[in-house]
């Protein structure tokens, strides 16, 4: 029997993941995090999460490291808190999308990320921390209007259950972009045909000599599930979605019990 190897790279998801319910990533996490880096292994954080939203992860990480970000749409660098990389959806893809919802879901409203700034239709309910950034408020065929790349469009529906509501706009629009979905709430999260958190981490592996079966990787959403089926090592942490607890072969304990710490700790004594 082959041995695993010891992993060179670990890959976790941010929330629901290591960021507890209250927000908090535990003292426990982060020396965890903390001797993988001594034990010479790389850290990449894989999240959902817009590069704005990254400075508290930062700062309580030490500022090292490099995090994916936007569900594999931008590669950011804690040490500098700037994009060093993006892998955007065309904007001429991005209305076609929005266009063939639109036509199939009724009372869907969108929102955009891009490079420089957050956008969203009047209908769009922009979360608190995000008020303060927004660069535009207009219907999202006017959003598309110029040359600047989206590095997300995200849909939003107040009915639907989060699980139809994906699983309606893939129908509409799937052979466009890449569509999933990390939140409890029916928003749906469309990137660039092709991107995903996993064709960014094997990017970045890949350019550092890193093999999928040295990859130690953790989630707890549908967004994680392209990250956890390529790593040769991957855990979902029991709140998982049951998708993912379905699909992950591997489990661990909750995100509020510091599972993602009690493997690390036996991988990296």
């Amino acid at each position: 029997m082959t041995a695993t190897p010891r992993p060179r790279l670990v890959a976790t998801d941010l929330d629901g993941t290591i960021v507890r319910s209250d927000g908090t990533i535990s003292a426990r996490t982060l020396a965890a995090l903390d001797a993988v880096e001594a034990a010479g292994a790389d850290v990449v954080f894989v999240t959902g999460r817009p590069p704005r939203w990254m400075d508290k992860v930062a700062a309580v990480t030490g500022h090292h490291g490099l995090a994916i970000c936007g569900n594999g749409a931008v590669v950011y660098d804690l040490r500098s808190e700037r994009i060093v990389d993006t892998h955007p959806m065309d904007v001429t893809a991005a209305r076609k999308v929005a266009a063939l919802i639109k036509a199939a879901v009724p009372d869907v409203c969108f929102a955009v990320e891009t490079p420089t700034g957050f956008s969203h239709e009047p209908a769009y309910p922009p979360q608190e921390r995000d008020v303060s950034v927004v660069h535009g408020i207009a219907p999202v065929e006017e959003l598309l209007e110029g040359p600047v790349p989206v590095l997300k469009l995200l849909a939003r529906h107040d009915s639907l259950a989060p699980d139809e509501f994906l699983t309606r706009t893939r129908a509409a629009a799937g052979d466009y972009a890449e569509f999933t979905h990390s939140s409890k709430i029916a928003l749906v999260e469309i990137s660039a045909l092709g991107v995903s958190k996993a064709t960014t981490l094997a990017w970045y592996a890949t350019r550092h000599g890193i093999t999928a079966d040295e990859v130690v990787a953790f989630g707890d959403m549908p967004n994680d599930l392209p990250m956890l089926a390529w790593a040769g090592q991957p855990y979902a942490v029991a709140n998982a979605h049951p998708q993912i607890l379905a699909a992950v072969p591997n489990h661990t304990a909750s995100n509020d019990d510091d599972g993602v710490a009690q493997i690390l700790e036996k991988l990296f004594p």
